[in-house]
């Protein structure tokens, strides 16, 4: 769905349900559902999948929520992978019964409400993979039953309240790739957890990390009001706008909804105001490059047609930059990816190696037709691929996806990663595989995508850069440690990836996270109890047996804590050919090594 116009029927689905919301208070929908509709009106974007009814006499049916069959209130709010933007409201505070928090992986920014604090029968709070900043609240200390919290893949600052130690019953605890500072609290649960709960803040020491604290007096305490001030300032703010919209009138309601209509109507007709356009990108020096003839046009023509580009031709945004479609005059479509500039030192480096990636052409991966130099920004023009993305064609069009063309795709995505890794000069470790980078053409054909680009824009602390893009469910465990990419990470990464093709979830599913399980551990789970084959998508049809055992094999392998025991691409790209594809008896375990 058009992204303008998603954002465009949040705001609208928003307006409604403010205004039902104080219409209908006297309907007495349960404080839950009260909590959670004040939750909803604090995000500002999604993908448009839930339909939350404001006149509901609870919120027990609405997609992501679950309630005691007995009391009727929320127990579980699950609703990871939709998208969602916005700050999260401190009303979920008020979620008195609430065991399970899952909105991982969506882009909710601001901080972690201090108020979770309150709900004191949670079990798991899950929000990795989001933007969200400010310190780690006191409060989480108060959480006596919780056994899981996962907030890493975040911006989090400051230190890590000490407070957390006092959490006997955890069990999982992950604040990676964030960037906190100081030293980790040794005092209580908190020693019992090791790296790879706090891999990726370089600010960070402990015996956990191993890593000696300088006395530089600072601490815990030190600086742990400054946060939790902000962030009462900032709840006391949120109270007073719901506290104005309580005691409404009817006249005031009328002019909300009147300014709701006007504001849509705006909205859509001229969009916002800080992206009206790629005008200022491409005024002012902009230039085409063209590689080996692949873009029949003039500079001129392009950069007229780049002018025209708004919020309106917007077809994604990814960890990379935004994405726009790009159709010229004879009916030629491209998609435009458009990265900022990150230094002075950016220009010729990224030419260099743009240069590189264009001479780069194999059937399997996304053709990189050429750039245009703007003074902001660059301007990637690659081939457009009508079939979107393989995350959007999984999760959202799965129906679509027999056994055949699930085959198809994983074999497409193994060939083109395999010439990345073998065959093309120089070689390229891609460092991001995952469903989102595997675009698929009309005929369902896989192209691998945004090879290159991850040591393209890498810095210093480019590691942490990828994996708070929210890729943290494809990384192996070794790249998690030292954040060092190899082709036996991206070898883990695909395995990851023929599991996701495989059972239509993606690697940190609700379905699972909930046992303290990623798809990986789930497989591992599965093969102990020999029920494997448990992990085909009950909504694939024509799944072949031997088939599928071939493949499980190969998925086993890539997916190996040790390196050493992942195949190479070119290995996983024989063994689906003979076995996967023509299934045979395997003896994979047995040959997985070129």
């Amino acid at each position: 769905m058009h992204i303008c116009l998603m954002e465009w029927q949040g705001l609208w689905l928003h307006c409604i349900l403010l205004v039902l919301l104080l219409i209908n208070k006297s309907r007495a929908i349960s404080p839950d559902g009260e909590a959670l509709l004040s939750f909803w009106t604090a995000v500002v974007g999604s993908d448009g999948n839930l339909q939350w009814r404001p006149e509901d006499p609870d919120p027990c049916n609405w997609k992501g929520v679950k309630c005691d069959s007995t009391t009727k209130r929320v127990i579980h709010l699950s609703i990871p992978y939709h998208k969602l933007s916005g700050s999260l409201s401190p009303d979920l505070g008020k979620l008195e019964y609430l065991r399970i928090l899952a909105l991982h992986d969506n882009n909710f920014y601001g901080n972690i409400p201090s108020e979770l604090g309150n709900c004191s029968k949670l079990q798991g709070i899950y929000l990795q993979g989001n933007y969200l900043s400010g310190s780690i609240p006191n409060e989480l200390g108060n959480l006596s039953e919780l056994e899981i919290l996962d907030i890493s893949s975040n911006s989090l600052s400051g230190y890590i309240p000490p407070s957390l130690g006092n959490l006997d019953k955890l069990v999982t605890f992950n604040v990676s790739t964030n960037f906190l500072i100081g030293a980790i609290p040794s005092d209580g649960v908190l020693i019992n957890f090791t790296e790879s709960s706090f891999v990726g803040n370089r600010g960070l020491c402990g015996r956990q990390i191993n890593v000696t604290c300088k006395d530089d007096g600072g601490g815990p305490g030190t600086n742990s009001q400054s946060p939790t001030s902000a962030q009462n300032q900032g709840r006391k703010k949120y109270s007073g706008r719901l506290l104005i919209s309580a005691l409404a009138t009817v006249g005031a309601l009328l002019l909300v909804a009147l300014m709701c209509f006007w504001g849509c109507f705006l909205y859509k007709k001229f969009g916002k105001n800080d992206g009206k356009s790629l005008a200022m990108d491409v005024s002012g020096g902009a230039s085409i490059v063209m590689f080996h003839g692949d873009l029949p046009y003039s500079s001129k023509d392009i950069i007229k047609k780049l002018e025209t580009l708004n919020e309106e031709h917007i077809i994604g945004c990814g960890g990379f930059g935004t994405v726009y479609k790009l159709a010229m005059d004879d009916g030629s479509i491209f998609a435009l990816k458009r990265i900022v500039k990150m230094n002075e030192g950016f220009d010729r480096f990224f030419e260099r190696e743009l240069e590189i990636l264009g001479s780069i052409k194999h059937r399997y991966l996304v053709n990189l037709r050429g750039y245009c130099n703007s003074p902001t920004s660059k301007l990637l023009i690659y081939d457009f691929l009508p079939g979107g993305s393989l995350d959007e064609a999984l999760h959202e069009r799965s129906e679509l996806l027999d056994w055949d063309a699930r085959l198809n795709i994983i074999m497409g995505a193994a060939k083109g990663l395999a010439y990345l890794h073998h065959d093309c000069s120089p070689r390229i470790i891609h460092r991001d595989i995952k469903s989102s980078n595997i675009l698929l053409d009309g005929n369902l054909e896989a192209r691998v995508s945004d090879f290159g680009l991850a040591k393209l824009l890498e810095d210093e602390e480019s590691h942490i850069t990828t994996i708070v893009a929210g890729t943290f469910g494809y990384l192996a465990p070794e790249y998690m440690q030292s954040g060092r990419a190899t082709e036996k990470t991206d070898v883990y990464s695909f395995g990851v990836l023929v599991l996701e093709v495989l059972s239509g979830k993606r690697p940190t599913d609700a379905s699972f996270i909930e046992k303290g399980l990623n798809i990986v551990g789930w497989l591992n789970f599965l093969v102990t109890e020999n029920r494997q084959r448990e992990i085909v998508d009950p909504q694939c049809d024509g799944v072949q047996g031997d088939s599928l055992d071939a493949l499980l094999c190969v998925a086993i392998q890539c997916v190996s804590s040790s390196p050493e025991e992942r195949p190479t691409m070119h290995r996983v790209v024989q063994v689906l050919e003979s076995e996967v594809m023509t299934p045979c008896p395997s003896d994979f375990y047995d040959s997985s090594s070129d």
